[in-house]
């Protein structure tokens, strides 16, 4: 089992290596550039090449079904469902096949009312209780999937 993170934007990095260390799990950050070198042994940083989505395609041609993705991203949530590994977002959301549709679904709703209206819509602002609802959310994924 490994832990894969989309980290180019990832909130939610040293929580997730916290949680690996309890259980001994690999963690593999995956981004296009700026990641700082870590001295832990668990902790593998991987830089693609730049480009739309270069760290996506990597984390989807690698991950396996015993793996857990770590990301905000819903197209590569859903490829990493269809290679059988779980994914988790930041704030302790997991997608599984009973939602990942309607996810993909409210995506391009939104995205095409963006681009309709020319408007800029805003996430809400990652907090200490997302933080916590993905700390206890990653570790109770590790204990289903072992």
């Amino acid at each position: 089992m490994k832990i894969y993170i989309d980290a180019d934007a990832c909130p939610v990095k040293d929580e997730a290596i916290r949680v690996a260390e309890r259980h001994g799990i690999l963690v593999v950050m995956v981004a296009d550039g700026g990641l700082r070198p870590s001295r832990n042994p668990l902790v593998q940083n991987h830089i693609v090449a730049q480009g739309a989505d270069a760290a996506d395609n990597w984390i989807a041609e690698n991950i396996g079904d015993s793996d857990i993705c770590v990301t905000s991203d819903i197209p590569l949530a859903k490829r990493c469902l269809e290679n059988g590994a779980a994914a988790l977002k930041p704030n302790g959301k997991e997608f599984d096949e009973t939602n990942i549709g309607m996810a993909l679904a409210m995506r391009d709703l939104n995205q095409h009312i963006r681009e309709s209206q020319q408007t800029q819509t805003f996430n809400a602002s990652f907090n200490k209780t997302d933080r916590s609802n993905f700390l206890q959310a990653l570790d109770r994924l590790i204990q289903k999937r072992k």
